[in-house]
């Protein structure tokens, strides 16, 4: 963790500025979402964004595990927007989040050394694709095969920083999602609805404990 705000403060003006360029490339990338959000969504976004970016800057400080977890938070918030209005996770960010993480997490094994760290990662990644996948199979009407595949990366990052963090990360987004569906029923009283985006309550549970286990 760093001493002084300067730093946080900085990559949180960088996470402000960043949202609106991520919903801008996702809107050309892949029209089919509906193109950009309402202005009313772009700043809520842009805003928890910033705040993610500040806390992750003050958890990590100037490390090189910053940039991988920056991007962890950036995807997150992004996809979360996503499952909330479309039910959908799209595999193209899915396997970006994926792919650029790992790619990010490789310069800390490398210069570290950390790759005990990268190996770990990897299998927490693989353990909780599969936990989600066994639990999607045995109930498909829960489990949706984005949040399985949104697993994997999910479970990479909480595995890069321990057994710990990828037990209660994977307990506590069950949790989660089961708080959120709670409120959902209240807010719509009419009728249960007929799918829960379970992926925005895997991401807040993954960041929960990236922030505050140490």
């Amino acid at each position: 963790m760093t001493d002084g705000p300067a730093f946080p403060l900085i990559i949180a003006l960088a996470g402000l500025l960043l949202s609106p360029a991520a919903e801008w490339l996702i809107s050309v990338r892949l029209p089919r979402l509906g193109g950009p959000p309402s202005p009313r969504v772009r700043i809520t976004t842009a805003a928890l964004t910033s705040l993610l970016f500040g806390l992750l800057a003050w958890r990590f400080g100037p490390s090189l595990d910053l940039p991988a977890f920056l991007l962890l938070a950036l995807f997150g918030v992004q996809l979360s927007r996503i499952d909330f209005t479309l039910h959908l996770l799209p595999n193209p960010l899915v396997l970006l989040l994926l792919g650029g993480g790992l790619l990010l997490l490789l310069a800390p094994a490398a210069f570290a050394p950390g790759w005990p760290d990268l190996v770990r990662a990897l299998a927490g990644g693989a353990i909780l694709f599969a936990g989600y996948l066994i639990l999607g199979l045995i109930s498909p009407g829960s489990l949706g095969m984005g949040d399985v595949k949104l697993a994997a990366p999910v479970g990479m990052y909480l595995g890069y920083l321990g057994w710990g963090q990828v037990l209660y990360g994977g307990l506590l987004g069950f949790v989660v999602g089961g708080v959120l569906t709670v409120l959902m029923l209240r807010l719509r009283s009419a009728e249960k609805p007929k799918e829960t985006a379970h992926g925005p309550a895997m991401f807040a549970a993954a960041l929960g404990v990236i922030l505050v286990l140490q």
